[in-house]
């Protein structure tokens, strides 16, 4: 998938604000299996960045509007 793709190499890079923002947009974007395909890596990655991060909690509540 190649906003996940994207978003991974972003993240390797260590732009973590970029790699969250392309992904939740993709989630507003889409729907059914892609959409859940995304949204599962954007959990991947909450957990690769940690819960304590506050860039992680940020984009939980933008994932939460994006799907509601």
């Amino acid at each position: 998938h190649a906003a996940v793709a994207a978003a991974d190499l972003d993240l390797g890079g260590g732009h973590v604000g970029d790699a969250v923002g392309r992904l939740i947009e993709h989630v507003q974007r889409t729907g059914g299996d892609d959409r859940d395909t995304v949204r599962l890596r954007l959990l991947e990655l909450f957990e690769v960045v940690g819960a304590d991060d506050p860039r992680v909690a940020a984009a939980r509540r933008a994932l939460a509007r994006a799907l509601f």
